[in-house]
């Protein structure tokens, strides 16, 4: 094993799922927050791709920096309009010319905007309903790299950062994430009249679970406050049924909580996001790198989406100390709980960190001085390949937000 400074030590303090409360949110693909998330990183992949395939490398660029500005509609029961369009700006740095070769940046960076928005938002009209703008300033030029161990391209920390991960999830957790990705997933395959903007939060206090779900509706698919009613039930069913594959604890769902019937104020949308109603968005202010959003948890607050996946440690450290500790408690029994942080200093290869810090809650009757040598051997072999995690990153295998 090599020298890297990597620490093993116990967690300063209780295990989330012994702790009396826990607060989990994830804000779903069509939160303005997540929708500037998913185009910054599409983005990204497309530019990397398009600089290997005139370059051969990737060079530099960030479009972390994408902002929504929400438009204005006027849904109706049966179908309404938008009135003002979303306004979405990429904006952010991007080689434009390297060694001679030019690179239409903003191009693909618009082409690839409308890609994401016609593959994941089928309501929403590109240069309609939305209007994208691209606003990208000069990179500047390749990135430094050094020669790792086998020979391998090391490139060097753009910034002195630092990646927090932790696995397993809890039953909260899981429901919390898995709550938003079946209900953007199987259920409104079959069922339309859910909207792409879905917001999780779930609530344990002891042996209580509630989880309040604020679902977009789409009124073309909503003739009247029945059939709006009959869709929200049947939302609260499956989240119901959902939540005991994850959890033996009591499981309330909650639906839509401001809605009055009375009044008739309710959560109908036209294109099925809240951004055509005067929610604004911006990257990195919604779900971290895993995904979720985890009070209970040491957090980065970095955006992870957008970021150049080559030598920006806001994304590679927060994707690699995740895959770390999914792997760490896969391969080593008797781990309850482990968190990595990982952090950097400018100017040195990412695979050797400032510090590699693994803190883990065993089970009784195991001391960490049991399973360190195991823990540690992982986080180095994990480390001596970190450029795996640029390779997946733009290949799409590895999700951001």
């Amino acid at each position: 094993m090599t020298d890297r400074n990597i620490r093993v030590e116990p967690v300063d303090g209780r295990a989330v799922e012994d702790q009396d409360v826990e607060i989990v949110e994830r804000k779903g693909l069509g939160h303005p927050d997540s929708l500037c998330d998913g185009i910054a990183e599409h983005v990204s992949q497309a530019l990397a791709r398009e600089y290997l395939d005139r370059i051969g490398t990737v060079l530099h660029y960030n479009t972390d920096e994408t902002q929504l500005v929400a438009g204005r509609s006027a849904p109706a029961f049966g179908g309404g309009e938008v009135v003002d369009p979303i306004y979405l700006l990429i904006t952010g740095r991007a080689t434009k010319e390297y060694k001679g070769t030019k690179i239409p940046a903003e191009t693909i960076a618009l082409r690839a905007a409308r890609d994401y928005i016609d593959e994941q938002f089928p309501f929403i009209d590109f240069g309609t309903d939305i209007v994208v703008d691209v606003k990208l300033g000069e990179g500047s030029g390749d990135l430094q790299e050094v020669f790792g161990e086998d020979g391998t391209q090391i490139p060097m920390s753009n910034d002195t950062s630092f990646g927090v991960g932790h696995a397993p999830l809890t039953e909260t957790e899981q429901i919390v994430l898995e709550t938003e990705r079946q209900l953007n997933g199987r259920y409104s395959d079959e069922n339309p009249v859910i909207g792409q903007d879905i917001k999780v939060m779930g609530k344990r206090e002891s042996e209580t679970i509630d989880v309040t779900v604020a679902v977009a509706a789409v009124d073309r698919y909503v003739d009247g406050i029945e059939e709006y009613d009959a869709a929200m039930e049947g939302v609260r069913a499956f989240v119901e049924d959902l939540a005991t594959e994850y959890t033996d604890r009591t499981v309330r769902v909650h639906v839509n909580t401001a809605d009055d019937y009375e009044e008739g104020s309710i959560y109908l949308t036209t294109v099925g996001t809240s951004a055509e109603q005067g929610d604004d968005g911006s990257v990195g202010r919604g779900n971290r790198s895993n995904g979720l959003i985890t009070p209970n948890r040491s957090m980065s607050m970095e955006a992870t989406s957008g970021k150049n996946p080559v030598n920006h440690i806001g994304k590679i450290y927060n994707l690699l100390s995740t895959e770390i500790a999914r792997s760490v408690v896969e391969a080593v029994d008797d781990i309850r709980e482990v968190r990595i942080r990982l952090l950097s200093q400018i100017g040195k290869p990412i695979d050797r960190p400032h510090v590699a810090d693994a803190s883990l809650v065993t089970v009784a009757g195991v001391e960490v001085g049991d399973i360190e040598a195991e823990v540690e051997a992982i986080i180095d072999d994990e480390l001596a390949n970190v450029t795996d995690i640029t390779e997946r990153v733009i290949d799409g295998e590895l999700t951001t937000f």
